[in-house]
């Protein structure tokens, strides 16, 4: 049987694209605001941290999997909180904390003050603020587009996820360049609350959540969402397809700042234009998405594109002062179009194959494990390239990439056509 999301838009709806909706516009507008300021920090944090505090390749790492390691902790209770609370107050709540957190970084460079602890300490709070966020989204947007149209949702979403890493790290690599790491920072700030100005917007009434007055407690929720995604043969492999994805991109994309800023000396910006470079395939994969999921199949099509992008990822680790720069960067271009793709088909099938009662805690237990697994990559990248250097550790995650697609070919989704043949 397959289960049941919140209830799907009126008839005369289904026909019309997704952003014809005005709060699915409004939702997509915040999105846009708060992502592409994100992407701005992505950059500037760890560049701010080296170039200003002279930190070294262990202390980024450290700094990178800060802004993850929230999930580790709050992660999986993050889920039944939510389920018991609206979506969009948390979704404003969370931006507005990011505000005041990030403006903090800037105003402490502007009197003086800014030290690493600092930096560390906003960006584990601004992980704690992005768990709520992320999990509350994608619960959210079922309750905006219904069962039927969550393929070409989370396709726009994910496009434009795609496009803010193309324009976020290449104006962040800019800003950064021209007028200083502090004022990067500053964008994201910025970006968090227009993102909650769009949010606070949006009209669409919510299913009121079930009252837990005599309910279970919140760590038997918390285990019953681990247990339903660990336990779903679906679930499960795209959870530790996800994983494996997210520690080998963090392996490779932290340890790009250290080859750029201390081995090949090259400016943020060129750092920037790499970054972006993979933004570029992210997008077109998330664009292709739909249509790679009707002709290939919808399982298909997660292992096939993988298994002949993924190779292409060896390709960064040859990097260097010259034309293998470019080489490079058109391997990484290549390599994160299967991303970009997964971001649509893995989250819709995710959506589809979960009750709505169980939708917090099934995104957070993912954002736990997809998240963790980015808090591992980034300390990953600092032990490897401080002790076997930072190609080995480039290297080592090219490699993953190549063989990720592996998981999906051995899982149940292998032959999956339509999101319909899934059940519980």
């Amino acid at each position: 049987m397959t289960p049941t999301l919140l209830a799907p838009p009126a008839a005369n709806r289904r026909h019309r694209g997704v952003l014809a909706d005005r709060d699915f516009r409004l939702l997509y507008t915040a999105d846009a605001a708060g992502r592409l300021g994100a992407q701005v920090s992505f950059l500037a944090l760890p560049v701010l941290a080296q170039t200003v505090l002279h930190t070294g390749a262990a202390q980024v790492g450290v700094l990178s999997a800060l802004g993850t390691v929230a999930f580790l902790i709050v992660g999986l209770p993050a889920g039944a909180w939510v389920d018991r609370m609206p979506k969009r107050t948390v979704l404003v709540a969370a931006n507005l904390s990011r505000v005041a957190l990030m403006g903090s970084i800037p105003v402490a460079w502007a009197c003086g003050v800014l030290a690493l602890q600092q930096l560390y300490v906003v960006v584990f709070l601004t992980g704690v603020a992005t768990v709520f966020f992320d999990v509350a989204h994608l619960s959210y947007v079922p309750c905006l587009v219904g069962a039927d149209r969550l393929v070409a949702a989370n396709s726009r979403l994910a496009g434009l996820n795609q496009a803010a890493d193309v324009s976020g790290r290449g104006v962040g690599g800019l800003v950064v360049q021209l007028l200083g790491p502090a004022a990067a920072v500053v964008v994201d700030a910025l970006g968090f609350l227009w993102s909650a100005w769009w949010i606070a917007r949006i009209r669409a009434v919510e299913p009121a959540p079930a009252r837990r007055t005599a309910g279970p407690r919140l760590w038997v929720e918390t285990a019953a969402g681990l247990r339903f995604v660990l336990g779903h043969p679906v679930l499960r492999a795209l959870a530790v397809k996800g994983a494996v994805a997210n520690l080998a991109i963090q392996l490779c994309q932290v340890s790009f700042v250290v080859l750029f800023t201390e081995e090949l000396h090259l400016s943020a910006g060129m750092l920037g234009l790499l970054l972006s470079a993979g933004g570029v395939g992210g997008f077109l994969g998330a664009l292709a998405a739909s249509a790679a999921g009707r002709r290939l199949g919808h399982g298909r099509a997660l292992w096939l594109v993988g298994a002949v992008t993924g190779p292409f990822a060896l390709l960064t680790a040859l990097m260097a002062r010259g034309p293998m720069l470019w080489v490079g960067a058109a391997g990484w271009t290549v390599t994160l179009v299967q991303t970009g793709l997964a971001n649509v088909l893995a989250v819709s099938t995710r959506q589809r194959v979960t009750p709505a009662a169980m939708l917090g805690r099934m995104n957070a237990t993912f954002r736990f494990l997809l998240t963790g697994a980015l808090s591992v990559g980034a300390l990953l990248a600092g032990l490897i390239g401080t002790f076997a250097g930072v190609r080995a550790a480039i290297c080592g995650g090219a490699v993953l990439i190549a063989a990720g697609w592996l998981v999906v070919f051995c899982s149940p989704l292998r032959n999956v056509r339509h999101l319909d043949e899934l059940g519980t």
